[in-house]
Parts: structure tokens; sequence; C-alpha cells
């Protein structure tokens, strides 16, 4: 008799809270991507401004592209190399306390700008806070919100939530060059940190660190009781890239996803817009052609997602490096003063492809790496800020040199050919031994 009633007692800590049972109409992890979309959105602002500042920074200063284009790269790099940091920091102090500061560093960051005088405060307040905020809601903050709360359709909801930093684009590129060009860059700064703080209320209200908090399960899935607080965040963080590093699939990720951070982020956000100036194009329309790019990438990145979780993530990956590199060999003949149809041809084919890279990017991760595999992605999108940190360097400094972008756009494109090759050289691996374990 003893036994059964602890057997039952047993049976009984094992089943989830009462409340784990109810099917609510709409699942809570649907409101938790919402949250984080919107949370990228509000932290993804400030990408909108540096491409549109070169020039108004260069003219009102006299900093070099090369200079201000240092800045950018200190900020995409930071914004990477944070990430892998900011996963493991949110295991121990809670997605909500992690975003929530991150959002109020981006905000103080842009907001400061609006007082220097010299390129060290550029650095500063563009590079050290507004890369470290931005860093701390990198996709790693996606990755492990799809991970928490989502078994079923994680592929779609990571190509959801990667369109948000898009979604973000697509609404602040506009307002932030009218601003520029109706009342100067200072404003539009102003406006990017506002839009940071707005946020901040909503992931403190209504983001939850793991479907337990509510009594539920993860959509899709089973219960899952939360597990303790990580402790030794950082020490978790290295030890998890150095048995990623053992491995050949982290390098042939890592190489990928650097050439993808190159060719976007360092390349087209940074230098699209003042490119296209040097061939008399206007700032806000050009602007506007960033902007449609965003809403292409919405839809790219979703339909990725949707993909990824019925083909090979692989040969996807090879489709798209293939494809944007052939469309930057073209971008040089496209250049002029008028947006003429084949310009609007490559801004809708290179939104498509602007980060439908990021679904199977992170689901061969999670093949690869399991339980880890939001941290590994986390050091994997280092690689990705590392490599649009270069370019948002190099390019400014190909433009003092050579007076044209032109060369950027065809090395560029020549390293998306190798990246292609990277990804179809990714071993597979069987489910029954996919995940590298944790330690």
């Amino acid at each position: 008799m003893t036994e059964t009633i602890e057997s039952a007692a047993q049976d009984d800590d094992r089943r989830p809270p009462l409340e784990a049972r109810r099917r609510p109409r709409v699942h809570r992890a649907w409101i938790v991507a919402a949250v984080t979309f919107v949370t990228i959105i509000g932290g993804a602002a400030f990408n909108s401004l540096p491409g549109l500042l070169i020039d108004p920074l260069h003219t009102e200063f006299g900093w070099s592209r090369g200079e201000i284009g240092l800045a950018v790269s200190i900020d995409m790099a930071l914004y990477g190399l944070t990430a892998p940091f900011a996963a493991a920091l949110m295991d121990r102090f809670g997605i909500r306390r992690v975003v929530a500061a991150a959002l109020t560093m981006v905000a103080a960051g842009a907001l400061a700008s609006v007082w220097m005088t010299a390129s060290w405060q550029l650095m500063i307040y563009w590079g050290l806070l507004v890369g470290l905020g931005t860093g701390s809601m990198a996709m790693a903050f996606a990755a492990t919100v799809t991970n928490r709360w989502f078994v079923a359709r994680r592929g779609l909801v990571t190509g959801i939530l990667t369109a948000a930093g898009a979604s973000g684009q697509l609404v602040f590129l506009p307002l932030c060059a009218w601003i520029v060009d109706e009342h100067g860059w200072r404003p539009a700064s102003v406006t990017v940190a506002l839009a940071a703080l707005v946020v901040v209320p909503f992931v403190c209200l209504l983001m939850r660190d793991h479907p337990a908090d509510v009594g539920l399960a993860p959509y899709g899935g089973a219960y899952v009781a939360k597990p303790a607080l990580a402790r030794g965040a950082a020490r978790r963080t290295v030890k998890v890239l150095f048995k990623a590093a053992r491995t050949g699939p982290f390098w042939l990720l890592a190489g990928t996803f650097a050439i993808c951070g190159a060719s976007t982020n360092g390349l087209i956000r940074t230098h699209f817009v003042p490119s296209a100036h040097d061939h008399g194009m206007p700032i806000t329309a050009a602007a506007s052609l960033l902007a449609v790019i965003g809403i292409f990438d919405v839809i790219g990145t979703i339909f990725s997602g949707w993909l990824t979780d019925r083909f090979d993530a692989r040969r996807l990956l090879a489709v798209y490096y293939a494809l944007r590199g052939i469309s930057l060999l073209f971008l040089p003949m496209l250049m002029g003063p008028d947006v003429r149809p084949p310009m609007v041809f490559f801004i809708v084919f290179y939104g498509l492809d602007w980060v439908a890279t990021v679904p199977p990017t992170l689901a061969l991760c999670r093949e690869q790496y399991g339980e880890d595999s939001a941290i590994v992605f986390g050091w994997v999108l280092a690689s990705h800020q590392v490599g649009a940190a270069v370019v948002a360097f190099l390019g400014g400094v190909a433009r003092d040199v050579f007076g044209s972008y032109d060369v950027v756009w065809y090395a560029s494109g020549a390293l998306c050919a190798v990246a292609a090759l990277m990804s179809l050289v990714i071993r597979r691996v069987r489910a029954s031994s996919a995940a590298v374990p944790s330690g």
C-alpha cells in the first residue's frame, strides 16, 4: 500500500501543473513570439542609421568615410561577439532582464551621439554601446525563444523572427531618411533612441522566460520543467565554443555566415546608400530602395523558414549564396541617378535572399549541436558580424582610395560563390547522433 502511494506521488511530480494540461485558444508561445518580433524591430531601428549618416557626418565633421566605417565595423563586430554570451546570460538571468537592459543600452548610445564632437566618441556611442546592446538582442535571442517555446513550426518561427530585423528596416529607413533630409541627422538619432525605449515596457510585461513559467508545454511538444538557472554563463559560452571548434561543420557554418554578413550588413546596409548617392541618386530614393529590400526580406525569410522544415538546409544555403553572388556582380552596371526597372528587379531579388540564409543555418546548428545550438549559433553569428565589420570598414577605405565602390561589389560576389561551395561540404548528421553532448 505504501509503495502504491509513493508511486502515485512520484507520478504526480512528473505531471505538469494543472495549467499545463489546459489548452488555451492561442498558445502563449505565439504571444512571446510576437513580443520578440516587436523587440527585434525596436532594437533594429539603429541599423537604419549608419548608411544614411555617412555623408552628413563626413560633411559636418570632416571625418573620412574610413573613420565612420570603422565605428560601424566596431558596432557590427561587438554585435556578433556579444551574441553567444547573451544566449548564455539569458540562461542565467532570464530573457526579460537581458533584453530590457540591451534596449536601454541602444537608446543610450543613440541619444548620446547627438552631442558628439570627435570621431572617438562615435566609436564609443555607435561602436561600444550600440554594439553591445544590439548584440544582446541578436539572432541568438530569436534562437533562444524558438528553442524554448516551440517544438513544432521551429523553421517557420525562426523565419518570422529573423524577418523582424528587416521589418525594422522597412519601418525606420524611409522615416529616418526623411528626417535626415528635412531636419538633419540628430533628430533621426533621437527617433531611434525613443523607438528602443518604447519597447521596454512590452518586454517587462509580456515576455516570459520559459513555458513552465506559465504552466504550459512548448508549442507542439510535451511539458518540460523549467531548468535551474545556469551559472558560469561566460565559462559555458567559451566551453561550448571550444567544443564546437573541434568539429568541421562549425568552421564551414562560421565561414559561410561571415560571407553572408559581409555581403549584407557590411556591404549593402552600410554602403548602398552612399554608393547610389555617388551616382546622383537622392538619399531618400536610395533609402526607399533599401526599405523595399526589407519588404521582400520578410517574404523571403519566412518562405525560407517554410522550406527549411521540408528540404535539405545545405542545398538551400548553396542556392541562396550562388544567387546572391550573381546579383552582386551585376549591381555596378545598374547604378544611376534614377530608379529604373533593372535596379528594382535587383532590389526585389536581393531582398528575397537577404537573410533567407538564417533559418537553414540555424537548423544546421540545431542538427549538429543539439541543446548547445543557441550558443553555437551565437558564435556563428559572431563570424557573420566580423565579416560585416571587415567589409563595412574596407568598403569605406575602398571608396576613399578608388573613388568608387565597384571593386567591393565584385569581390563580394566572388565570396558568395565560395560560400555556396562551402555549404555543400557540410556533412549530414543522423537524428540519433545529431547533438554534441552538453558539458
